[in-house]
């Protein structure tokens, strides 16, 4: 029988870097509506293998009980990037009867510093970046109540609290982190067009994460660089079943063509 409870590595050949995104919602829909995950699988086609690891409605203490599953230390191929997002659920106003996704502040930068410990000894070239808690559209929260769920509490004033003391925690641990809380506010309409419903990402909402990603992966002194124009493309060298140039008398290799991106990562 197939060992489901196992991730195999050797199905698909040849082998690539590969890139987990780990988090809650914000993670498990980044392929969908355009989102950050998709674009950097889009980014990293032919170099990296960029796998989803999203969990909706996870918070960092429901995270910290699965780490050996998702990333067991004895697997044979480790990841070479981590992208961990969790405070979103934790950051949420806690509930009376003590059930939810709430986490305590203290708490919460305890379970991360697990998260990012675990991650870190993988491998001495697994790399780690965190995403900090993003701010909310706080009208759109409450427009949106669902009548199946109790009140969501979310207040950007809880979202700011767990993102300063994401990055406190990556400071202190050497860690690469993105500060979503003051990137998405950047733009002037970030109430308005980075969310599908005050919370989750759009598309729009999406770019920041992927540009603020980029800037790390372009700058990280990490050897060897995992920016994407560093990494080798699959099946790169030259053949005579390419494209036929206008005037018939070679063909042109389009491995690294990027034309069809309305975007350029550089």
């Amino acid at each position: 029988m197939f060992p489901f409870d196992r991730v195999t590595t050797d199905m698909v050949g040849p082998s690539r870097p590969q890139f987990v995104l780990f988090g809650s919602s914000i993670t498990q829909f980044s392929f969908s509506n355009g989102g950050w995950g998709a674009t950097l699988a889009d980014v990293y086609a032919r170099k990296a293998d960029i796998l989803l690891r999203g969990y909706l409605s996870w918070n960092s203490r429901r995270a910290i009980q699965v780490l050996d599953q998702i990333f067991p230390k004895d697997a044979a191929v480790q990841p070479s990037l981590v992208i961990v997002y969790f405070g979103g659920n934790d950051s949420m106003g806690p509930h009376a009867s003590g059930l939810g996704p709430h986490v305590p502040l203290p708490e919460y930068v305890d379970n991360m510093r697990k998260i990012a410990t675990h991650i870190q000894s993988l491998s001495d070239e697994t790399r780690l970046i965190f995403l900090t808690c993003p701010p909310v559209n706080e009208t759109k929260v409450r427009e949106s109540h669902s009548k199946f769920l109790s009140e969501l509490v979310r207040t950007n004033e809880l979202c700011k609290a767990y993102s300063q003391a994401c990055i406190k925690l990556c400071q202190e641990m050497d860690i690469k982190v993105v500060d979503l809380f003051t990137a998405i506010q950047q733009r002037d309409d970030w109430m308005n067009v980075c969310f599908t419903d005050g919370i989750h990402l759009s598309a729009e909402g999406s770019k920041v994460v992927v540009e603020e990603v980029m800037k790390i992966l372009k700058e990280a002194e990490w050897k060897p660089s995992l920016f994407w124009k560093s990494l080798p493309t699959e099946f790169a060298e030259d053949s005579p079943y390419d494209l036929v140039t206008a005037d018939g008398t070679k063909t042109l290799n389009g491995s690294d063509w990027v034309i069809h991106r309305d975007t350029m990562w550089d």
